[in-house]
């Protein structure tokens, strides 16, 4: 049995990852699927302090409270941001990191600096939400964004997805145990569209091959659950 920590990215919540979780679940493995502060199911406790280093204490907050070890962090597009994050704070209790489509930050950057084009195309619906500056607003239609086209699912995620405090993305992340974190595997699982844009060379080196790619859209815990699940066994096996 492996003990998974599930993290979703920018504008979704834990609910995200309900199929492959159901799929480990029913191989026997603990899934943990925590909505980061401030969306979703916790869009209650939204405030101007909402930033990275909040969404850094949410996992690592878990994985001391629920007194996890061997954890395996996977972090979905900006959770790659909170994973590294995490696994720094804690790296005593992460055994991996699967970074799912997933930013894979230097020390000192952020995911706007990161990740610039496709969030600088996020910062032009920057809006104000009860004084909180916020972006990628939910509107019908938004899952295509996303990479999610089948209608039925696409109707789903869009009555999930909530607005996204900007800080997050603008914060840079500043780690305190790069040394260590380092030490901890790493696996990457992408979609074919985003190699690109990927420094695949280091990828390859730091996850000692562990690089496997999909042609799918970019919510692939959605789009390919049976995909992603098994990958994350292979992953919990190795």
């Amino acid at each position: 049995m492996a003990i998974f920590v599930l993290v979703h990215g920018g504008g979704h919540g834990g609910w995200c990852y309900k199929p492959v979780a159901q799929r480990l679940r029913a191989a026997g493995h603990k899934v943990h699927t925590p909505t980061l502060s401030g969306l979703a199911d916790r869009a209650h406790v939204l405030s101007g302090a909402i930033d990275l280093d909040t969404h850094i204490d949410d996992v690592a907050g878990l994985l001391e409270y629920e007194d996890l070890t061997d954890a395996i962090l996977v972090g979905h597009s900006y959770g790659g941001m909170v994973i590294t994050g995490a696994a720094d704070r804690k790296p005593a209790r992460v055994g991996h990191r699967v970074y799912l489509d997933a930013a894979y930050p230097r020390d000192g950057e952020s995911l706007y600096e990161h990740a610039h084009e496709q969030i600088h195309m996020a910062k032009q619906g920057l809006h104000d939400v009860n004084g909180v500056a916020m972006v990628m607003a939910p509107m019908p239609g938004f899952a295509a964004f996303f990479g999610v086209t089948d209608p039925q699912l696409g109707a789903w995620t869009d009555a999930r997805l909530t607005a996204q405090p900007w800080k997050c993305f603008e914060q840079k992340i500043a780690f305190r145990n790069e040394t260590a974190m380092r030490t901890i595997p790493e696996s990457h699982l992408i979609c074919t569209s985003t190699i690109p844009g990927r420094d695949m060379a280091l990828l390859t080196e730091r996850s000692e091959g562990r690089v496997w790619d999909i042609d799918t859209g970019h919510d692939l815990m959605l789009t390919e659950p049976d995909w992603v699940a098994e990958r994350l066994e292979a992953v919990a096996a190795a």
